[in-house]
């Protein structure tokens, strides 16, 4: 099975090398970014406020944005081909480390932060999203599963990678030795002076033609629910736990890494090997219910660390709750059309940039609350423990999930077919 699979992605290896090398990049700040925006911004503190809630307000502000730019997106994905979107996707990324590359102080932080959020309103989960549609155009539906698992395993691979660099180099050259896709040119098109109202009339159109597409099955409404909760507990995690661990922990870059690397090794081996074996016998929908069963295990124990080894156990639980994205993606992708893969796959991202937006409105303060010396009761971890709740509706919505095939289009028949994408 494993070698079937991989002869399954020959068609994606053009997609998927420059892909994880823009990963493995990106992954390389993520636990050096804790230290670099913390001594920027209180210098000689463990703890920074000012961080947690500058990542909260990040946070808000890209889900305000991304419930438009991700549904469009994936539209413009399905009538312009896919290799367009992801070259502009992929390139938006290169100017906020720049600057880090430059100066890391407190002024160039700030800059890093306005631009790398523009980045994100952009990026953050648009790349999955069209890298997926376009593995749903050139595979089978009965063999998408085992490619998405294989497309999320090299996505780990690639952290992993990485977390490897971060966690040998210094901190002075990870950004130096940062690799990234060369920026091209997106092409204008030829009808930018055309009248403005037609073509915001059009996005409108085709704005309500997905919401159509989502609304009219019974599957993708359910898969949505899922993905809302889901993503607005784990989101809330992500943006508060590194610094909660540097806080309560005294965790650094090194330990950081440490997790990462665990998570990630483990990660590869769930999406490539087993995820593809175990599928054909259980169904997505079973292992969607695994993986969200693990993420809440996963979410409990880190809001109830006690010692520092118990944020390792924690992280052991990614190997299985990884296994969330691969399912979701493979269950949008078959209940919908081959022509609205985009539409369906940015729609239900922009599900899940709602609950970005949500989670850090709660999660920022309250733990900064927690951590700090006026916390109402000793529990660190309290603001993780409300969102493991999240995780708990997320797998109650999982349970009555009902997987369909999609249905034929009784609405807006004129829509486009499906362009050669990445050949364009």
């Amino acid at each position: 099975m494993g070698f079937e699979s991989m002869k399954k992605l020959k068609p994606l290896v053009h997609l998927l090398l420059p892909l994880c090398i823009h990963w493995i990049a990106e992954e390389m700040t993520v636990s050096v970014l804790v230290d670099v925006t913390t001594s920027a911004l209180c210098p000689g503190k463990s703890t920074c406020s000012e961080a947690i809630y500058i990542n909260g307000v990040q946070q808000t502000v890209v889900g305000i944005f991304k419930m438009v730019v991700l549904p469009i997106l994936g539209q413009l994905a399905d009538e312009h081909g896919r290799k367009p979107l992801l070259i502009l996707t992929v390139s938006t990324t290169i100017i906020p480390f720049g600057l880090l590359t430059i100066n890391k102080s407190k002024e160039f932080v700030y800059a890093y932060y306005v631009l790398r959020t523009i980045s994100y309103i952009i990026s953050q989960g648009s790349i999955f999203c069209i890298s997926v549609a376009y593995a749903a155009d050139v595979v089978d539906e009965s063999n998408r599963a085992a490619v998405f698992s294989w497309i999320t395993g090299l996505f780990s691979a690639s952290h992993v990678m990485g977390n490897v660099l971060a966690r040998f180099l210094p901190v002075g050259y990870i950004f130096q030795a940062q690799t990234v896709t060369p920026k091209t040119e997106v092409n204008q098109s030829s009808t930018l002076n055309s009248n403005v109202l037609k073509v915001v009339q059009e996005r409108f159109n085709s704005m309500r033609y997905a919401a159509n597409i989502v609304t009219s099955s019974p599957t993708l409404k359910c898969i949505s629910l899922i993905s809302f909760f889901y993503e607005l507990g784990m989101s809330g995690i992500s943006s508060v736990l590194l610094y909660y661990l540097k806080s309560a922990f005294g965790f650094n870059k090194n330990q950081f890494s440490e997790i990462l690397m665990m998570v990630g090794v483990g990660s590869i081996v769930s999406q490539i090997l087993v995820l593809p074996l175990i599928n054909p016998l259980f169904g997505e929908k079973v292992i969607l219910c695994m993986a969200l069963l693990s993420s809440i295990a996963y979410a409990m124990l880190y809001g109830l660390a006690w010692a520092p080894w118990v944020p390792y156990l924690s992280a052991s639980f990614g190997v299985i709750y990884i296994l969330v994205k691969p399912s979701t993606y493979a269950v949008i992708s078959s209940a919908a059309l081959s022509a609205d893969q985009g539409k369906a796959q940015g729609f239900v991202a922009g599900v899940q940039s709602i609950a970005s937006l949500l989670s850090p409105i709660v999660m920022s303060p309250l733990t900064s609350l927690f951590l700090s010396r006026d916390a109402p009761f000793n529990c660190k971890g309290f603001s993780i423990l409300c969102a493991s709740l999240c995780m708990v509706v997320s797998l109650c919505y999982a349970c009555t999930l009902k997987v369909e095939a999609p249905r034929k289009r009784t609405f807006d028949e004129n829509a486009e077919n499906i362009e050669a994408p990445l050949l364009t």
